[in-house]
């Protein structure tokens, strides 16, 4: 006969292969805090129902509060032969407290146990990462309110298009991360439900209190169906899209600092705390942190397939591929949360090289467009504009020049409408200061983000 806890009807012993093949306590034993913070609530609801004695309850939980105790000090050896980590917990209680862990499992299965230990999980984690995600955000601001007299060249296409002010950069990062905040929080609004009480698939017919339950370990609801309690993982697929999405901003943020990390841009100098060098090349700084931010965000975009995927085929109600669902998500917060503590750490330490910014601004005609915006002014139709100063570019281009090197005859050849002080308003500084309007890169929009984003942090 099995020796296993389910084994009553089972003549043989699981094979060994078998046995490595099928068990997960090798990862989810990081869920034990979880699984016993729900088996205590669990046992203190069979007791207020009269389903199991009270002593055997006040067994149960010092038991169970023991088991905790241990495995945090180091001193719980798990058994692969049990599986998982509910089946451990149970047969280590079982050694402890004798008869009363057999009552333990009265009213549920490990179908809505595990489903319960995964939401709790990421209910913590998620709350984590959202603070994460703020420190990270202050970290922005304070480099964005140093930052915001700094002039750089805007991008489209990776090739200079308008000047903006660095303090305006960095809080367009500020503005992404707030929004994968609130996908964080509203994922987690669709994950507080508790599914405890849904049983293996059908429900239970003893006479629980699910809402005790509930109550007990904060959850907002009850599951409403008992089949979908146990059968899906779409909040922990949610959760993963959230993080995934989070990581590919990192990764964008990362090529951001490597490319201005080197020396055809120059624009910061990463902290030697944050840095590595070569084995061969003895100059060599390299800016590992952000190389390894956007390597590994390819990790969690593959949890985010990996989940997806799991699911796709799965007849209601449990399957045990659902058993795949915890490496992804354990990846997906372990690098989520690993990623942005250190990109905190390498942005609060970078250095900017003003200097070279403010220089790279004003070439490649960035101010063309402010010529152009001048000459609509002027009562000019934008196209016609807009082809006069291609015109003018193609010369400054053809001559070697750029705008600010021209002076008002040369524009006034191709732009005959300008006015007299056009010169005045082609410097990075003047088109940077017109852009005026909200969520502009002028300083006094900038301040406007910053203030905003500061009382974002205080809330």
């Amino acid at each position: 006969m099995s020796k296993k806890l389910w084994g009553g009807r089972f003549n043989k012993a699981t094979d060994k292969t078998v046995e490595a093949f099928t068990e997960s306590i090798s990862f989810d034993s990081r869920l034990l805090r979880h699984d016993i913070t729900g088996s205590i609530a669990h046992a203190r609801m069979l007791a207020a129902c009269n389903i199991i004695p009270q002593s055997d309850t006040d067994a149960i939980i010092i038991g169970l509060q023991g088991i905790l105790a241990d495995y945090e000090a180091g001193h719980i050896e798990f058994d692969p032969s049990a599986e998982d980590v509910h089946m451990n917990v149970e047969s280590i209680l079982k050694q402890r407290i004798g008869e009363p862990a057999g009552r333990l499992h009265t009213a549920r299965s490990r179908n809505d146990q595990v489903a319960t230990d995964i939401r709790l999980f990421l209910k913590d984690e998620i709350s984590i990462i959202i603070g994460s995600i703020s420190r990270l955000q202050s970290v922005l601001v304070e480099q964005a309110e140093k930052h915001v007299k700094t002039i750089m060249p805007g991008y489209t296409h990776l090739q200079h298009a308008q000047p903006v002010c660095l303090g305006h950069h960095l809080m367009a990062w500020f503005s992404m991360l707030e929004r994968d905040k609130g996908r964080m929080s509203d994922c987690l609004k669709r994950m507080d439900v508790l599914p405890l009480g849904s049983g293996a698939l059908a429900g239970t017919t003893f006479p629980i209190d699910r809402e005790m339950v509930r109550d007990e370990l904060k959850f907002s609801s009850v599951s409403s169906n008992s089949m979908d309690a146990v059968g899906d993982r779409d909040f922990a697929a949610e959760f993963i899209w959230s993080a995934a999405m989070l990581m590919v901003h990192l990764s964008r943020f990362s090529e951001e600092v490597v490319l201005w990390n080197s020396s055809e841009f120059s624009f910061v100098k990463l902290d030697d705390s944050v840095t590595t060098g070569s084995s061969i090349m003895p100059q060599k700084k390299n800016p590992d942190v952000a190389e390894l931010v956007r390597g590994k965000s390819a990790r969690v975009v593959g949890d985010l397939m990996a989940i997806l995927t799991l699911q796709k085929g799965l007849p209601l109600a449990y399957n045990r591929d659902l058993q795949e669902d915890k490496e992804p998500i354990f990846d997906a917060v372990d690098t989520a949360q690993a990623s942005l503590d250190v990109f905190a750490i390498m942005m609060a330490t970078a250095e900017f090289n003003t200097a070279r910014m403010r220089v790279s601004a004003g070439e490649a005609y960035s101010t063309a467009t402010d010529l152009a915006d001048h000459l609509v002014r002027m009562g000019v139709a934008f196209r016609d504009a807009h082809a006069q100063v291609g015109s003018l570019v193609g010369y400054c281009s053809k001559e070697g020049k750029e705008l600010y090197d021209l002076n008002l005859a040369e524009i006034r050849q191709y732009a005959p409408e300008s006015a007299d002080d056009i010169i005045s308003l082609l410097t990075v500084d003047a088109s940077v200061e017109a852009r005026t309007a909200a969520g502009g890169t002028a300083a006094s929009s900038v301040m406007k983000q910053i203030s905003d984003a500061k009382k974002i942090l205080v809330n």
